[in-house]
């Protein structure tokens, strides 16, 4: 099975946008649900960065992130993978905010109805996410 295919199983299962893309990438193991776990919906349904691009930002750090107390490349390294992957995200998506995304407030029942019977989750999200390991793998 493919980084997609897992991610959207994982968001299928209920995991959040970021759980799935870092899980993805990294596997289940060594705490990647429970390190991406508050930036689901917007960063703890703040509804701002999208969930899928924090769990991008996460695996860069993992994936290219030194241990102990980075050089300035260890950081560049790390930065310029982030930068280019906000850069291409936006270009496709029009913003990386969940609340333009969405078009709709995750945290009142009419937002979450109007989320549910649009189907945003599947339109939106998986979007999300799919575009999320579309990026990463082009730039590993």
């Amino acid at each position: 099975m493919n980084k997609k295919d897992r991610a959207l199983g994982y968001f299928r299962e209920g995991y959040n946008c970021s759980q799935s893309v870092l899980m993805a990438c990294s596997g289940e193991g060594g705490g990647a649900a429970r390190v991406a776990a508050a930036f689901g919906g917007g960063m703890g349904r703040l509804q701002k960065t999208c969930g899928a691009v924090t769990g991008a930002y996460l695996w860069f750090g993992m994936a290219y992130g030194v241990s102990g107390l980075p050089s300035e490349s260890d950081k560049t390294r790390v930065y310029n993978r982030v930068r280019e992957f906000n850069r291409i995200f936006i270009e496709r998506n029009g913003t990386d905010q969940c609340s333009e995304l969405l078009g709709e407030d995750l945290n009142t029942p009419v937002g979450k109805e109007n989320i549910a019977r649009m189907g945003l989750s599947g339109k939106v999200c998986e979007k999300c996410i799919l575009d999320a390991i579309e990026i990463i793998e082009s730039l590993e």
